[in-house]
């Protein structure tokens, strides 16, 4: 099976212990989106306040950038050792346990007295802050084969909301009250999450019995055996690591001359990306009528501009906020169909799947985090706009390869 053909098999079983009818109500649904959004945004809080934290903490701005690479590995790294426990725990349980172990790290966060306290308090945000990535393939099983991508599309609205209100409430929140606060106002609202998750997740059978160890080489084994998997893993991976480095180099450009702007104000900015986000919410009905492909070239087609018009706009706020809007259109439908797609290919194994996805956008992200603080020192706004345009290119090269199948003319290479 091609790679350009994989869009149209559908997972056929549905897992044990689910009916084919999906269990999936609009509340449900709501309640999964809202995990999601809240719990990707605990890696975003510091991101529009780099400035402010390096001011209050004595550090400068480009080392205060390493929060935001901490919080990403840390993120990789609870990805790694904890998603792939969703295939055979009771989810039920795990889900608010993450849930409440974050809200500690939270707090952690808010009371830090050093930036080494910090650094080490937002790691370890990132490591327990997986509980959104276990409720998206929870969303798969319990969804329909004939609806899967319009629930999963819906579902990773929320994250993909979270991504971009999460700047503009950081941003509000510590214009009001300090950086501190907005770690203490995320603490309440994912305590109550918690709770509420509690009472409503269904109880299902675990999907699979093998012990710890064997869980995470299963990860990998999923990877090796499937090249329709690599090949997406590999354009996941370069859209998120320009997602990434473009909102970490965009506080930088947006907190110097001549713009000079506060955190709430680049909190704002942040909204225009929310058509991404309504794009995506719809992206997954194109998946269900055999359209992924097609609209994943389109993606890499408005990436490629997006960083065309931000790379001339380094002095303009319209053009900036058109690559804001344009960059989002592109990336957040991306991730709803690149997701579509991995979670037919192993049906019964979709923790694991999510693991080795999100494990490696988050490396990517911490990747191109990293790279904006030299490419910053070498060339500033241009040299980051100018990788970003060669990594799009290379996406668009890969998707024109891939729909062809020459990377993968079978789904299973055993």
């Amino acid at each position: 099976m091609s790679v350009a053909t994989t869009q149209s098999t559908k997972g056929s079983h549905s897992p044990r212990g689910v009916s084919s009818a999906s269990p999936m109500t609009p509340g449900l649904t709501l309640l999964f989106a809202l995990i999601g959004g809240f719990a990707v945004g605990n890696l975003y809080w510091a991101q529009p306040l780099l400035k402010v934290i390096a001011g209050d903490l004595g550090v400068s701005t480009g080392t205060a950038g390493a929060l935001v690479t901490f919080t990403q590995v840390g993120y990789a790294v609870g990805i790694v050792l904890v998603v792939p426990l969703g295939d055979v725990a009771n989810r039920r349980r795990l889900i608010p346990l993450m849930l409440v172990l974050s809200v500690v790290a939270l707090l952690a966060c808010a009371a830090a007295p050093t930036f080494a306290a910090l650094l080490v308090a937002v790691a370890v945000l990132g490591l327990t802050t997986v509980a959104g990535q276990i409720v998206v393939p929870l969303a798969g099983d319990l969804a329909g084969d004939t609806n899967r991508g319009r629930v999963v599309g819906t579902v990773m609205t929320g994250f993909l909301a979270g991504t971009i209100v999460s700047r503009t409430l950081s941003g509000l929140v510590a214009q009001l009250a300090g950086w501190r606060a907005i770690y203490l106002v995320a603490a309440v609202i994912v305590s109550a999450l918690a709770v509420v998750a509690y009472r409503k997740i269904p109880a299902l059978p675990a999907q699979a019995r093998m012990r710890y160890p064997a869980l995470l080489a299963s990860v990998g084994s999923v990877v090796r055996r499937h090249r329709v998997v690599r090949w997406n893993l590999v354009m996941s991976a370069l859209q998120f690591g320009i997602f990434m480095m473009f909102w970490t180099a965009l506080t930088f450009l947006l907190s110097e001359p001549p713009f000079s702007y506060s955190p709430l104000t680049i909190g704002m900015l942040g909204l225009f990306g929310l058509a991404g986000a309504v794009a995506a919410q719809h992206t997954g009905k194109l998946h269900d009528r055999g359209w992924s492909m097609a609209a994943t070239g389109a993606g890499w087609g408005v990436a490629l501009v997006a960083m065309i018009v931000a790379a001339v706009g380094e002095h303009s706020l319209p053009l900036i906020i058109i690559g804001i809007v344009l960059l989002h259109f592109a990336i957040f439908p991306m991730n709803v169909l690149i997701s579509a797609r991995l979670f037919e290919v192993v049906a019964e194994g979709r923790s694991r799947m999510n693991t080795a996805l999100i494990a490696v956008n988050f490396i990517a992200g911490a990747i191109g985090s990293a790279l904006v603080s030299p490419l910053w020192a070498a060339g500033g706004w241009h040299a980051v706009t100018i990788v970003g345009i060669a990594l799009s290119a290379v996406g668009l090269v890969l998707w024109s390869i891939g729909r062809r199948g020459a990377l993968g003319a079978q789904t299973n290479t055993n």
